[in-house]
């Protein structure tokens, strides 16, 4: 195992993350340094009936914005003397956006926060601690609450829930001959026999499964199952290099005997997402997505799919599926109106009139009450989504804790080094040694 280490200090990954280390830098000077902040929110004047102005800032499409929108004015009409300004973009410009807003010193008061950054804004005293706010959490998962949660304080609280899984084409099983598994039982060893049964029986019309390797999820279920995790509780790598070998094996196992593509349509199959994936164009019977991808794979098959647990999660002593955040809410530790922030994510949280507006906008919406009186209102692939979700509650014990400062780099180590792998280039003892040596200097 790798030696410990304190999150604080480590480097950002890339552009977006070189901009949010200047950003707060500069907040801290301006604001006095970081050791007064303390995590918590400036307080409301005294007046709760004083009309107040907060903004609140996200990413997304269009159909996000006008649902946005939507659930915003049915807010105010609620809280007349609240205003809420809205400030949104799309995804790939929304962290350097935010940086900047934070470094000038006019954060948002609602801020949407992903995983990958969390701990980068609240190891700097950006974000306020939830905890001390007065947001009702109680119909909230406490794995849910703990994705959020560094050193005792909430700094984000998820907008909703999705769970990575396999999908399944029950009709390539039932084309090839091959029976559906039963996901409460299987293994790692009965997933890589099945890919290459159905691929052998159906003649290499169909795949038996897609390549799970360019995606750390998969390797941090793995990892959970045998009691290990990809980051530990100090934000080190708490893994063994030899899982994450065995990872790769597997997979190597399944392209050498037809269970997967060559690693060169691996590779262009990767890069076409749900759409483009096996899955989706009918020629694979098996792929690992997250649970709120399940529509989008289901309309470009044209085919019911079915999502199964992953393998291997009575396999061990523990299972290692978990919740994840679709993204956060977090609130500025600097809002001048820090009760009316709260009160919006409150609002967001747990009123069914909002839930009924965004429906899985932002992932299933992670109150389960606010959830189950939404379900009606929800596609046939979010119903079945949810139904899945509801069946998993009492086998997932916990969740991962959040990602350390310097984890956004991750996801184009792992990508790299899975195709060196596919391709024969490196071992996949070699391609997890220097994942070890990339992760630990991305994260130190």
């Amino acid at each position: 195992m790798r030696t410990p280490r304190t999150r604080r200090g480590r480097r950002p990954a890339g552009l977006t993350a070189g901009l949010l280390a200047a950003a707060l830098a500069l907040t801290a000077c301006a604001q006095g340094g970081s050791a007064d902040t303390g995590g918590g929110a400036t307080s409301d004047a005294a007046d709760p009936d004083e009309p107040v102005t907060i903004r609140w800032s996200w990413w997304g499409s269009d159909t996000r914005h006008t649902l946005t929108q939507e659930v915003i004015d049915l807010f105010e009409q609620k809280n007349p003397t609240i205003t809420v300004v809205p400030d949104y973009t799309d995804w790939g410009s929304y962290f350097d956006k935010l940086s900047v807003s934070v470094a000038g010193g006019d954060a948002p008061d609602v801020i949407t926060q992903e995983e990958r950054y969390l701990a980068d804004y609240a190891a700097k005293g950006v974000l306020a601690d939830l905890s001390a706010l007065d947001v009702d959490t109680s119909k909230i998962d406490d794995t849910i609450l703990q994705s959020g949660t560094i050193d005792d304080a909430v700094y984000g609280i998820a907008t909703g829930v999705n769970v990575y899984s396999v999908v399944a084409d029950p009709q390539a099983f039932a084309d090839a001959g091959v029976e559906m598994p039963d996901d409460t039982t299987w293994t790692w060893e009965d997933y890589v026999e099945i890919a290459n049964e159905i691929t052998e029986k159906s003649g290499g019309a169909v795949y038996g499964a897609q390549d799970y390797g360019f995606n750390e999820p998969g390797f941090s279920i793995l990892a959970r199952q045998h009691d290990q995790s990809l980051y530990d509780e100090d934000g080190a790598l708490g893994f063994e290099p030899e899982l994450l070998a065995q990872w790769w094996q597997h997979s190597l196992d399944m392209q050498a005997a037809g269970g997967q593509p060559e690693a060169a349509k691996t590779v262009e199959v990767d890069a076409g997402g749900p759409e483009q994936s096996l899955v989706g164009t009918n020629t694979g019977a098996m792929a690992w997505f997250w649970s709120n991808q399940l529509t989008a794979l289901a309309n470009a098959s044209g085919r019911p799919l079915q999502l199964l647990r992953v393998p291997g999660e009575s396999q061990f002593d523990r299972t290692g599926m978990y919740f994840k955040p679709a993204m956060y809410y977090s609130v500025s530790s600097r809002s001048e109106h820090p009760e009316a922030a709260a009160k919006l994510v409150d609002f967001l949280l747990n009123d069914p009139e909002a839930g009924a507006i965004l429906l899985s906008d932002r992932g299933l919406p992670a109150n389960t009450e606010v959830r189950a009186a939404v379900t009606e209102k929800f596609a046939d692939t979010d119903k079945q989504a949810a139904e899945f979700l509801s069946s998993l509650e009492d086998e997932i014990v916990d969740g991962p804790v959040v990602p350390p400062v310097g984890a956004g780099q991750v996801t184009e180590i792992v990508k790299r080094l899975n195709a060196e792998v596919l391709f024969g280039r490196m071992t996949p003892q070699q391609a997890a040694e220097q994942f070890v040596q990339e992760v630990e200097a991305a994260i130190s």
